[in-house]
């Protein structure tokens, strides 16, 4: 696959305490072991950000499948929920529920819609298999 654009961040410190930046500077963030999981809180953290990345893909990916199939909704919005704990194996897995919700459309043909984006989402593609995602819609 050619990349058609690619995205540049370093992270530094002591790993998960620590700071992270994109090569434009954009994203400029400290980050911190939030306090449910005996850090100390206080700044973001790597699951924040991927919370934030997926909704915001999610969003764009549901807003392609609805103008291609020519379906028209009236208010939008996907909130991430990623939560992380242990795997049982040493390791640490995430896990994700992804709450849609969309205005103006019966609710098969939002859920149909919301399926149809979890296809074509690049979040969606790299977690499937990999990451248990819940989805959820909710119409108005």
């Amino acid at each position: 696959m050619p990349a058609v654009y690619t995205a540049v961040a370093t992270a530094t410190g002591e790993g998960r305490n620590g700071h992270a930046r994109t090569d434009d500077g954009l994203v400029d963030v400290d980050l911190a072991v939030p306090r449910e999981m005996g850090g100390p809180g206080g700044a973001t953290n790597p699951e924040q950000l991927f919370a934030a990345g997926y909704a915001a893909c999610f969003h764009g990916a549901l807003k392609a499948v609805a103008r291609e199939r020519g379906v028209a909704f009236t208010d939008s919005a996907v909130t991430a929920e990623v939560g992380i704990g242990p795997d049982g194996a040493g390791g640490f897995a995430l896990e994700v529920a992804l709450h849609v919700e969309l205005g103006g459309l019966e609710q098969a043909a939002a859920e149909e819609l919301v399926r149809a984006a979890h296809q074509v989402c690049p979040y969606s593609n790299a977690t499937r298999g990999n990451v248990e995602v819940v989805l959820e819609t909710v119409t108005a």
